[in-house]
């Protein structure tokens, strides 16, 4: 984080992660007006690891009710409604899902279309997959510069496929400008 405020970067309005140990932390330490929102999908992920195949569509079902819900209220009283009904079984995931619930609940102060463009990290992966797949094939390289000259030439591979806008970035922008109108420049 100090190597991007080393490299111009002045503020982050809102960092999506997840999960690392101490990534919001650093985040926090170098960018301290920064929301920080843990990866919905990540969660799940975690949460679900050790579910039993046949309680996995039930289970997801009353867990889609606490990340889908219109209010963070709304949101609290389904994870209440979902740790009475699956505390027998797993007990550990409504644990989970309240302990990080500081950084998981941090979309429920905004609307809908920037819930959609914060929740989940999977755009991020998308591309770090993309990058690793191309380095996977060639287990050593002769010298570093080789290596970020291979990483430059696929990131822009990868990135001519990103032409086109953010579907509703206008009316996200326009949000993010009513939300954050003191930190974003004009």
């Amino acid at each position: 984080m100090n190597e991007l405020k080393n490299r111009g970067v002045e503020d982050i309005l809102i960092a999506c992660v997840d999960g690392l140990t101490g990534f919001s932390s650093a985040i926090a330490s170098a960018f301290p007006k920064a929301e920080i929102q843990q990866c919905i999908i990540h969660q799940i992920r975690n949460t679900t690891r050790y579910v039993s195949y046949k309680d996995i569509k039930p289970l997801m079902a009353d867990l889609k009710k606490v990340y889908k819900a219109n209010s963070e209220e709304a949101a609290l009283i389904e994870l209440d409604s979902f740790e009475e009904r699956w505390k027998g079984k797993y007990p550990q995931i409504a644990v989970s899902w309240k302990s990080n619930w500081s950084n998981l609940a941090t979309y429920f102060k905004y609307p809908q279309e920037i819930r959609t463009l914060i929740y989940t990290t999977n755009s991020i992966e998308a591309f770090n997959r993309q990058l690793r797949k191309v380095t996977k094939s060639r287990s050593v390289f002769p010298t570093d510069e080789s290596l970020l000259k291979l990483l430059y030439l696929s990131m822009r591979d990868i990135t001519k496929k990103w032409t086109g806008r953010r579907r509703g970035w206008g009316v996200i922008h326009s949000q993010l400008e009513i939300y954050f109108s003191d930190r974003i420049p004009d």
